[in-house]
């Protein structure tokens, strides 16, 4: 007789993965040729994988752009972090390599303002005092995060949505973990035996997406991450809140779901 295996719970495509990274923001830094890190004032990555970052005047990447050093090739790290304080919070990267080059003063002002519209911010207003707007151009993309790695064109970013839950997902884990504990109490019956079965582990919220729910394990000595499936895809928040109920037991009796 044949060993089973677990089934591994479906996940969302490499390119979706990456694009929900990209329109969350998270924490970003740019490596330049020849230039130390720097984390712009702000950024925003498109859908294909170009970046808008703004820059004080004064630092190093921005003089050299000016005096025609320009168009080089520069790296844009994304951090994609947990939506609660985990001891290890980060989640996934995303890393965009391509050219970097200076809009001129309207086109900079276009960009600033297409920005604004996403996310309003105040060193925007700093825009031509005190600071600078530089354009990145991408060649390729690579992702890493717990479903895997993968290289990305940038038109295969460009043709894929990121998920409908990914900017929602803070406000909603971290409510779950600030005012209902006993949902990730309740939760914790779909872990695996080895970790359900001891005493000292802690439940926390890691993520969810239209494809479910991300779970992270604590122990004493070390992490575990698991993913749980919904019965059905959400489209809404409603739609997801009544997926959670079932997973959670409050609405009818759940089905054996897989579990990584």
């Amino acid at each position: 007789m044949g060993r089973s295996r677990l089934r591994r719970p479906p996940a969302p495509a490499d390119t979706e993965r990456a694009r929900s990274i990209a329109a969350r923001g998270g924490a970003a830094s740019l490596v330049a040729t020849g230039e130390a890190t720097v984390a712009p004032l702000v950024h925003q990555v498109r859908a294909d994988g170009s970046a808008v970052l703004l820059f004080a005047d004064d630092e190093p990447v921005v003089e050299r752009i000016r005096r025609g050093a320009g168009n080089y090739t520069a790296m844009l790290e994304l951090t994609d972090t947990a939506p609660v304080d985990l001891r290890q919070p980060v989640r996934g990267l995303l890393w965009v390599t391509g050219r970097l080059w200076l809009p001129e003063p309207e086109t900079a002002r276009r960009f600033a303002l297409q920005v604004a519209d996403a996310n309003p911010h105040p060193d925007l207003l700093r825009l031509g005092h005190g600071a600078t707007l530089v354009r990145l151009d991408p060649d390729f993309i690579v992702l890493s995060d717990a479903e895997g790695s993968a290289a990305l064109a940038p038109v295969e970013l460009a043709g894929a949505r990121p998920d409908p839950f990914c900017r929602a997902e803070q406000g909603l884990l971290s409510h779950m973990e600030k005012c209902h504990p006993e949902t990730l109490t309740a939760l914790a019956r779909h872990l695996p035996a080895a970790l359900r079965e001891r005493p000292d582990v802690r439940v926390r919220p890691l993520g969810l997406d239209r494809l479910g729910l991300r779970l992270r394990v604590e122990t004493p000595y070390r992490d575990h991450d698991v993913r749980l499936s919904w019965d059905a895809t959400p489209a809404t928040v409603p739609e997801l809140w009544a997926q959670l109920r079932l997973l959670i037991g409050l609405t009818a009796p759940d089905a054996e779901r897989p579990a990584v």
